[in-house]
């Protein structure tokens, strides 16, 4: 059974919806800039990948349906993302009672902005705010349920750095099932001290502007966003008129199973990824037009996917980029921002440059695009997310 994209939706540092992104990426515009939005002792000093609207901002541009005590910013933008890929998919009221429609979503920091805002007042006794049910990385997906009236089917993914491509496969796996009729599917998660801290910890930010597959990388940029596809059986789509935006193709998911935070040497978990897409989709790597990689700027991500890359496609790779170059590294999200991305550049028979690219790394000598190629033919795309823990999944969309 074939599975469409019928809707997609997008939140990014680049803008909120698919034009204000495409604006971006094809102006080379980058969305990363100094922290200003978090009082932290990195504000004004990090280089992250933020959302330039408050909280505040976010949430007059929803018209609720309900009340909500206390949201989180991860929900807000899940909320902004899931509705554009809903009215792009022109799913209305009717399509609720008539079709099986699910919800299956990821994050990784949930509510934990929110925690740290409330908890030493909390603590001290001198607030009583319910941050709890907030906290959890599923309360996200639950709230989307309530206030998009989505009952069928929810669940959350949470696979570290791959979570969101999870959440899409799992959701075209229920409609080749055919336990769902439709399926919202995609993450959020948004920028906190806790991560910035941490991964400052972990000596893997770069001080600077991310360099993905450089040679002189220094670690990633972190951060935030959503990105929500509508996924659909072609029966349902063919009954309700929809004309599709993409093909979803082909998938895999695999475990590199060789540490807890890095990749092995050859990148075995991704190559087996792309090569399980590949054979789902009937496609020889040559079909490949495009791949928009996991990129992160590390060490070990660009050295190893890289070469995972090289293996699969023979030395022959098609034009390659990671858009986190323009995002920052926005965690669960990432996957279905890189997926959203790579739809955006085969609408447009573009790709966008990979930024502040200069040297090859040596060990593959691979080169993405440095600037947009505004001219190509592109009939399939494939995007790779890679969390630690060893997860790696790797999507392939077509055009329909």
């Amino acid at each position: 059974m074939d599975v469409f994209v019928s809707g997609m939706g997008i939140v990014s540092p680049l803008g909120i919806g698919l034009e204000a992104n495409f604006e971006q990426l094809s102006k080379e515009a980058t969305g990363i800039s100094k922290l200003q939005l978090i009082d932290s002792v990195h504000k004004d000093k990090v280089f992250v990948g933020e959302v330039k609207h408050s909280d505040e901002e976010l949430m007059d541009r929803l018209a609720l349906k309900n009340s909500y005590s206390n949201p989180s910013r991860t929900w807000i933008l899940a909320l902004t993302a899931a509705n554009e890929a809903l009215a792009q998919a022109k799913i209305q009221e009717k399509d609720k009672k008539q079709y099986r429609i699910g919800i299956v979503s990821s994050s990784t920091v949930g509510g934990l902005r929110n925690t740290e805002k409330s908890y030493d007042g909390f603590i001290k006794g001198q607030n009583t705010i319910d941050f709890i049910s907030e906290h959890s990385v599923a309360d996200s997906t639950e709230k989307l349920a309530i206030e998009l009236g989505i009952k069928d089917y929810h669940t959350t993914i949470n696979t570290a750095c791959s979570s969101s491509s999870n959440a899409i496969i799992l959701g075209a796996r229920l409609i080749k099932s055919n336990m769902l009729d439709i399926v919202l599917v995609g993450g959020a998660d948004t920028l906190s001290k806790y991560t910035i801290n941490g991964f400052n910890s972990l000596l893997l930010l770069d001080p600077g502007h991310c360099k993905p597959f450089d040679e002189g990388r220094k670690g990633i940029n972190l951060g935030e966003g959503a990105g929500y596809l509508v996924l659909e059986s072609e029966k349902s789509m063919k009954e309700r008129k929809v004309t599709p935006k993409a093909l979803l193709s082909g998938y895999g998911i695999t475990n590199d199973a060789y540490h807890l935070s890095a990749t092995s040497p050859e990148g075995n978990g991704i190559q087996a990824a792309m090569k399980i897409a590949l054979n789902m989709g009937g496609l020889i790597p040559e079909k490949i037009d495009y791949i928009n990689a996991h990129g992160t700027g590390t060490a070990n991500n660009d050295l190893t996917e890289g070469m995972a890359m090289k293996q699969v496609f023979n030395d022959q790779l098609p034009s390659f980029n990671s858009t986190k170059s323009f995002t920052g590294h926005t965690l669960a999200a990432a996957g279905a921002i890189n997926l959203i991305h790579g739809a955006i550049a085969m609408e447009n028979n573009m790709v966008f440059a990979n930024l502040n690219f200069k040297n090859p790394i040596p060990q593959h000598n691979l080169r993405p695009e440095s600037k947009t190629v505004k001219s190509k033919n592109i009939h399939h795309v494939l995007s790779n997310a890679i969390g630690m823990g060893g997860f790696c999944s790797s999507i392939i969309i077509s055009e329909s």
